[in-house]
């Protein structure tokens, strides 16, 4: 029962961790880290991403150009890029070492101890995911606010607002780091193991034989010679 559960909470981490990678992969790459609604036009709306901006007009057509260089870019924008590249990496690496860690695969079960390592190395990879995701989206984020009430900046100028990206990162994030940590919890959990038929059977013929080794009936079953004698 004990191995069910802990093998049950193993598999509700990887989905956890699964959700939060396959989010955190679309935050990458989605346009839409900020928004900007232009008063002169409102039939545009501007949209910002780490790769690209995209104008989105009334009719529904798009169109994006990609950033011309990634040393024009701001600071936030550069080390997001890379921050989040790096996440979506040892995302992937955390299921390579988690999956061959579970106890539901049949991977190396004559070695616990090296399970139980690839499976915490797993959770780690996944929750130092998870914290390189909410580091650029929050970041970004911080700026947004900042540039939003900026008093030295007039009124008439358009002001870039949070993303759709913005909130699925820090949702990505959050699963990201609550899968690392419910892997790393069942390393934890204690296994109850109960002991194969040979070793217990050897521990019973050993109970029933003497302190000294003796079957406990040799006194009683050859009477001595001295009693023969009639």
């Amino acid at each position: 029962m004990a191995w069910s559960c802990n093998a049950t909470v193993q598999l509700g981490g990887m989905l956890l961790a699964l959700f939060g990678w396959l989010s955190s992969c679309v935050t990458t790459v989605v346009p839409l880290w900020k928004n900007l609604n232009l008063d002169l036009n409102e039939l545009e709306i501007w949209n910002m991403g780490l790769w690209q901006v995209c104008i989105i007009q009334e009719e529904g057509a798009m169109e994006c150009k990609a950033h011309e260089s990634f040393l024009a870019l701001p600071p936030d924008l550069r080390v997001s890029r890379i921050l989040m590249c790096l996440s979506n990496g040892l995302g992937f690496l955390g299921f390579v070492l988690s999956g061959l860690g579970l106890d539901c695969w049949k991977t190396c079960e004559e070695k616990p101890g090296l399970k139980k390592r690839l499976l915490l190395s797993g959770g780690a990879a996944f929750g130092t995911s998870g914290i390189m995701t909410l580091i650029p989206v929050s970041w970004v984020a911080y700026n947004t606010v900042l540039e939003f009430w900026d008093e030295t900046v007039p009124d008439i100028v358009p002001r870039w607002e949070f993303g759709e990206a913005t909130f699925l990162g820090w949702f990505a994030g959050f699963f990201l780091a609550a899968g690392g940590l419910l892997l790393i919890y069942t390393t934890c959990l204690r296994r109850t193991e109960t002991p194969s038929a040979p070793a217990a059977l050897c521990r019973q013929r050993a109970e029933m034989q003497g302190p000294a080794g003796t079957s406990p009936w040799s006194h009683h079953s050859h009477p001595k010679n001295a009693d023969l004698v009639i």
